[in-house]
């Protein structure tokens, strides 16, 4: 499964900062002046999970292979991107193809880095960019309305039911609140997803304060947490500029200098597992003398489903989904040990795979 997240944000926020903290290189410019970044930018980050390399150890693996998300670093938008200003069409456009969005938002004061409002305010900064998104959701799905009302007195039963969807969405949308908060019911899900709505996109708060405040935040970082809780989203606190500095030193200065910042972790490390939860993904494992290799999968996925992300021929010709609990396959030393102890379980075609279940799939085509 492919996991895209669009960072997104107002101009000189730090965006362009994390992502090539985050993907390790200079490839979108950073300056201090908005639209540096034109075009998206993206990248393939290795995701850090400590329990690929135990895995590995025990299966004494001659590679290891971590998965992997994407990222995508998104103009900064303005004021009146959903009219235009500021390219913001165009920058919309590139929101709608993301399935995440990280909300990058200045959470820190420093003079020589000019903010476009003139002023640091973070709950100002998040509603102006929410509010954009809902405007361009509003006029989409107005343009749309006149057709589906012609289709719907025709008979047209599809048409019926997306107008029904539209018109809720749009109730939710004219009292302010983003399409995401509309309820919905697991059989309507497929239908509100074709809607392509921006404001629908989960989405995760990214607050960047100063070197300082790193470990523990700051009142404006406060701020932005007490929002995001009352909206239903998560919140990571990170200093873009740590992370970029982070990026560029080997592991024994790394954690030198996190300890040093009162760390345990890069920030990367956080902000995946929180876009894990906003997608509600997990990672399932196989392993063996070749590879130890990661997989996502979204939570809830079947054991068949889960064998054709590691190739098609597998979930065509599934016979059995041979399963350790990750637990249970380093307490008992791997798959040998394992089996002996009666910890692989053959499971079937519709077993819901757990994170971190070690799998070893049975196919026949």
């Amino acid at each position: 499964m492919g996991f895209n997240c669009g960072i997104v944000g107002l101009p000189n926020v730090g965006k362009s900062t994390l992502f090539n903290a985050l993907t390790a290189t200079q490839a979108a410019e950073a300056a201090n002046y908005p639209f540096t970044t034109v075009e998206p930018n993206s990248g393939r980050v290795s995701v850090p999970d400590p329990r690929l390399w135990k895995i590995a150890d025990i299966a004494k693996s001659k590679s290891i292979i971590q998965t992997q998300l994407e990222f995508e670093d998104i103009a900064g938008l303005v004021e009146g991107a959903s009219k235009g200003e500021g390219l913001g069409n165009k920058f919309l456009g590139h929101i709608r193809e993301v399935d995440a969005i990280l909300h990058v938002v200045r959470c820190f004061e420093e003079d020589d880095v000019a903010h476009v409002a003139g002023s640091v305010d973070p709950i100002r900064d998040v509603e102006l960019i929410e509010t954009e998104l809902m405007l361009a959701d509003l006029e989409s799905l107005e343009r749309r309305r006149e057709p589906l009302i012609k289709k719907a007195r025709g008979q047209d039963k599809e048409a019926v039911a997306d107008l029904a969807m539209l018109d809720r969405v749009l109730a939710v949308l004219h009292e302010g609140k983003p399409a995401r908060t509309v309820p919905i019911k697991p059989d309507d899900l497929s239908r509100f997803r074709r809607m392509q709505l921006l404001s629908s996109k989960p989405i995760l708060y990214v607050a960047n304060v100063e070197e300082e405040s790193a470990a523990t935040g700051n009142g404006l970082s406060d701020k932005l947490e007490a929002f995001a809780d009352a909206s239903d989203a998560g919140t990571v606190i990170i200093s873009a500029k740590i992370e970029s500095e982070i990026s560029l030193l080997d592991d024994d200065d790394r954690s030198e200098f996190l300890e040093t910042l009162g760390l345990e972790e890069p920030g990367l490390a956080r902000l995946i597992r929180a876009g894990y939860d906003l997608l509600g993904l997990i990672t399932f494992f196989t392993a063996g003398p070749k590879e130890s290799r990661a997989w996502t999968i979204p939570a809830q996925c079947r054991a068949q489903d889960a064998a054709g992300t590691i190739h098609t021929d597998f979930a065509r010709g599934f016979i059995a989904a041979e399963t350790i609990a990750y637990d249970d396959y380093i307490a008992f030393n791997g798959e040998h040990g394992a089996r002996d102890a009666g910890k692989m379980r053959a499971e079937g075609r519709d077993y819901i795979v757990k994170d971190g279940d070690v799998i070893l799939f049975r196919f026949n085509v």
